[in-house]
């Protein structure tokens, strides 16, 4: 039976908006084309409408906006790489071309489904939350301008751990466990490990070591010393209130200011989104190929 589908186009890409019109051909050959949306936009589904697949054109930094919007029970998202690595957009044209008849003409699909994690932060004295949000890759607690070192306190499922002094910390999903905390150290985590990767970036001290937590643990950041800019300094508008340029970032996407004595609770959703797997693909080849996994050094 013909796949419903809707297309789902990040049109800032250059690379995405020529190729529109070939895979609206591809999808109305083997399928039914519902609609045809701009990825940017604030409802990609609309009331009535239930594709059975969204065919999105970006790269993995779409997927990661649309993530937020489409997660808990939406249709599973297939993604054509128009950016630079792509983990999760894992179809290119070629392979698009290539698999058009079984992807649109009824024929199974290989979905894998990937956690998230809800974000809340409370003040030092206040139980209400001042702020949530979702990250499928990972949150981030950054220093932020004027790049001052800044302290934190972690504890896990209620335990106290470590103090870090330094430039923030990185808690990652699996499949964020590529993006920023492999930049900053971070260990690769495959994506069917139920676990959290806690990365220390740039740590004022030899020991702190990237730690693998259980998925199911709830983590505490506690904010000790604020990254506080003075009247006038560069970096001092950026920050609500004319405190420091501290602030939760949520997939590079979402940003919340933090204060003195917050506390950024970080736990595992109850949502989690769907990706279409590309049978000619798999994330070793991946890291092999896109990241240089174990390559040898160059020779002259």
């Amino acid at each position: 039976m013909p796949r419903t589908a809707i297309v789902l186009v990040n049109r800032l890409k250059h690379a995405s908006r020529e190729a529109v019109a070939e895979v609206r051909e591809l999808v109305t050959r083997r399928g039914v084309l519902i609609a045809e949306r701009d990825a940017a936009a604030l409802e990609p589904i609309q009331a009535g409408e239930r594709p059975d697949v969204l065919v999105v054109l970006g790269g993995d930094g779409t997927l990661l906006g649309l993530s937020r919007t489409l997660a808990a029970g939406g249709p599973p998202m297939l993604g054509v790489n128009f950016g630079k690595l792509g983990f999760m957009a894992e179809f290119d044209m070629d392979s698009l071309r290539a698999q058009a008849e079984c992807l649109f003409d009824g024929g199974a699909l290989d979905v894998r489904e990937l956690p998230l994690l809800d974000a809340r932060v409370f003040g030092a004295l206040d139980s209400r939350v001042r702020f949530e949000g979702t990250c499928l890759n990972e949150a981030v607690v950054t220093a932020g301008p004027p790049y001052r070192m800044i302290t934190l306190s972690l504890s896990i499922n209620g335990e106290a751990g470590p103090t870090l002094s330094g430039d923030g910390l990185i808690v990652s999903t699996p499949i964020g466990s590529t993006a920023y905390s492999l930049s900053a150290g971070g260990p690769i985590v495959s994506p069917g490990v139920e676990a959290m990767a806690i990365t220390p970036i740039a740590a004022h001290t030899l020991s702190f070591r990237p730690i693998v937590v259980p998925l199911a643990s709830e983590l505490t950041v506690r904010v000790d010393r604020l990254n506080v800019a003075a009247r006038g300094e560069a970096g001092a508008a950026s920050v609500v209130g004319g405190g420091g340029g501290t602030t939760l970032v949520l997939d590079g996407q979402l940003h919340c200011p933090l204060e003195a004595g917050d506390r950024v609770v970080l736990t595992r959703s109850a949502r989690s989104v769907r990706f279409v797997k590309n049978p000619d693909s798999h994330y070793w080849k991946t890291l092999t190929t896109k990241l240089h996994w174990a390559s040898s050094p160059l020779t002259p």
